[in-house]
């Protein structure tokens, strides 16, 4: 069967992977130079089953509220005229229920954990470098009120196959000893000993070479500008070749994993696709002293940062600001990434030379990606995984295999049918 997967970032090209190893004819389309060119380009890089948690909950209301309009707020809404944003908010507050927050939420630590374990096959068995660390995650509280809240919003999760362990400031620094000149402010923390981090781009660009050794047929500076619908089905696609002209792809079968831009395929179609894009933003720096760098992942509630030591580079990631698809850099927030990455790590990195980056993180209001086939026979989708989309990738993709070629995925999830 020959199958078309719209976009290249880790999503679609763990889906053309995996599409590839299950026998079909796959060709990729990607309106950018390469793989992995937006979301997938400088994300937090964590694989975190520990922080597999939708944005979407009781707890989540007043600091949104409180935090809507600032500039330093770690999550926050700038409401538009659009009615796509607002029907996208409505559905976000009747996601915030204690009823849906139970079932959403291990919904993404089931996907997250089956992907972590096809993430280390392929890493192996393909040879794949990505700075790849598995020492695990640090969460870190500033206040003993923050961390008592945390603890309560986020329950055991042993059940589910997730251990936590809470650490006082004494095994903190036993953990990552880095973190010697922020300690006093810090009152305690969880450590996720199984979680993991790497860098997205790297292995998504070293997994697409793997691919196209395999048969697989990447059109780049090619845009998809329609689907065709005839008979409950997609007859053709529409693309836009580098030198402006249109021209058909015909297939069997249609996979659209274009991220925060997958509604506007699917809305012409009468398809639902609940995603809207939630900016991100990182700042990623060179390390100049190792032994001051940290080693460990971190995720920092309080001012909603994550830090990831990436080989000789370190990242910091925060902000999910709910408001349209543009990437243009807030300079304020670059600032304050960088202050806070001072603030922790005074002497370890190259504070005059910073990569900064924004991407548009598809998201859903309930947080659970949307994986699986639509109303329309041969169209799959494979989109709205937020800020886990490298989490999720390589399970994502390989379940949307399974799907397309009729078996059932491996892995306990609210897939589309």
């Amino acid at each position: 069967m020959k199958v078309a997967v719209f976009g290249a970032g880790v999503i679609g090209v763990c889906s053309a992977w995996w599409l590839a190893k299950s026998g079909h004819e796959v060709v990729v389309v990607d309106r950018r130079a390469g793989p992995a060119l937006e979301t997938s380009r400088a994300g937090a890089g964590l694989v975190p089953a520990g922080h597999a948690q939708p944005w979407a909950s009781p707890h989540a209301l007043r600091p949104l509220l409180h935090g809507s309009g600032r500039i330093d707020a770690p999550f926050s809404v700038a409401l538009r005229l659009s009615p796509h944003q607002w029907l996208w908010c409505l559905r976000f507050l009747a996601q915030c229920r204690h009823a849906r927050l139970s079932a959403n939420r291990q919904a993404l630590v089931n996907l997250v954990q089956y992907s972590r374990g096809v993430l280390r096959s392929l890493r192996t068995d393909l040879d794949i470098a990505c700075d790849h660390s598995a020492r695990g995650v640090l969460t870190l509280y500033r206040d003993a009120g923050m961390m008592a809240r945390a603890r309560a919003a986020v329950p055991d999760l042993a059940e589910w196959g997730v251990q936590r362990r809470a650490v006082d400031r004494d095994e903190i620094l036993r953990l990552e000893p880095a973190l010697s000149p922020a300690i006093e402010n810090i009152v305690g923390a969880d450590y996720w000993a199984d979680d993991e981090a790497g860098d997205a781009y790297l292995f998504t660009r070293a997994l697409a070479e793997h691919a196209r050794a395999a048969g697989v047929d990447f059109h780049f500076n090619t845009r998809v500008n329609r689907l065709v619908p005839v008979n409950g089905r997609v007859s053709v696609a529409e693309l836009v070749d580098p030198d402006g002209f249109f021209r058909p792809l015909n297939a069997d079968a249609f996979v659209l994993a274009l991220g925060s831009f997958t509604p506007m395929l699917t809305r012409p179609l009468g398809v639902s696709c609940a995603v809207y894009p939630a900016k991100g933003y990182s700042a990623t720096f060179g390390v100049r002293d190792a032994s001051a760098a940290p080693g460990i992942g971190l995720v920092d509630e309080a001012a909603g940062v994550t830090v990831t030591r990436l080989g000789d580079r370190l990242r910091i990631t925060g902000t999910a600001e709910i408001g349209n698809y543009s990437r243009a850099l807030n300079t304020a927030r670059c600032n304050q990434l960088v202050e806070q990455a001072r603030a922790l790590f005074p002497s370890a990195l190259d504070f005059d030379n910073v990569q900064f980056w924004s991407g548009l993180r598809p998201a859903t209001p309930s947080g659970v990606p949307l994986i699986g086939r639509t109303r329309l026979r041969n169209l799959y989708l494979n989109t709205g995984h937020g800020p886990l989309g490298w989490a999720m990738g390589a399970g994502s993709g390989r379940a949307l295999a399974d799907l397309v070629s009729g078996r059932l995925p491996d892995v306990d999830f609210p897939f589309l049918d």
